[in-house]
């Protein structure tokens, strides 16, 4: 019974990261080309991810406000989407008659996503720094060698640290092969965690379940334990 209690307890994996697990122990058995074997697999990869960043999509046009489509009120939804996809192209266009904002966002890597967003004010319960408040817990990370520099992350309360570290480890892979990122190499920015971390689009670690406190690491302090303070015994009368 007691190992049953401690299995419930334990956080789930999600459905797209059992079906990946899943894959690789059958594909290998279903097939012996190990070259197809991987090619099928990254086609899944790669359509769960798609599905996953519509609904991520999708999502964040549920929380973009839209009271009215007044210019100053459409730049400022226009600034939203292009700090969430940084390296997309971003077309948005108002509908008067219809009171609604059609938005589209072609992404580096061939993906494209469109929604229409209605004229509303949406309340205080849907702003997203309350999600955040609700749903994200601690994730501080180091670099190997460097285990006193820590920067401080966040993950989805339902994510485990290893599925976390995969994620980070897997869009740092993303980024640089985005059109951001290869810009930057061009640049000769130095390709590593320290200008990945610093330069990925706040929207690009949400689709993952990931979040960014500080952009740049702070040294772990050790805190200095103070000696005991020893009372003075007191002299008992007639000593």
């Amino acid at each position: 019974m007691k190992n049953e209690a401690t299995k419930t307890t334990q956080p789930n994996k999600s459905t797209d990261a059992q079906l990946l697990d899943l894959l690789k122990r059958v594909l290998p058995k279903a097939t012996h080309d190990p070259k197809l074997a991987g090619q099928i697999y990254q086609a899944i990869e790669l359509e769960l991810k798609s599905k996953a960043r519509a609904a991520a999509f999708e999502k964040f046009c549920d929380k973009v406000e839209l009271p009215d489509l007044d210019p100053k009120t459409v730049d400022a939804v226009q600034r939203q989407f292009a700090a969430a996809f940084g390296d997309g192209d971003i077309t948005i266009k108002s509908n008067r008659k219809e009171q609604t904002l059609a938005v589209e966002v072609m992404l580096a890597d061939g993906n494209q996503f469109s929604s229409e967003i209605k004229v509303r004010e949406l309340g205080p319960e849907a702003t997203d720094e309350q999600e955040i408040a609700l749903k994200f817990v601690p994730f501080p990370v180091c670099l190997p060698g460097d285990d006193e520099l820590v920067w401080l992350l966040a993950k989805r309360e339902n994510m485990t640290a290893d599925e976390a570290g995969i994620a980070l480890t897997k869009l740092e892979e993303d980024f640089w092969a985005s059109k951001t990122g290869q810009k930057l190499l061009r640049d000769r920015v130095e390709r590593g965690f320290p200008e990945f971390i610093a330069r990925a689009p706040g929207g690009m670690l949400s689709e993952v379940g990931l979040k960014r406190h500080y952009r740049t690491p702070e040294p772990v302090k050790m805190l200095r334990r103070s000696a005991p303070t020893v009372k003075a015994k007191r002299p008992v009368h007639g000593e």
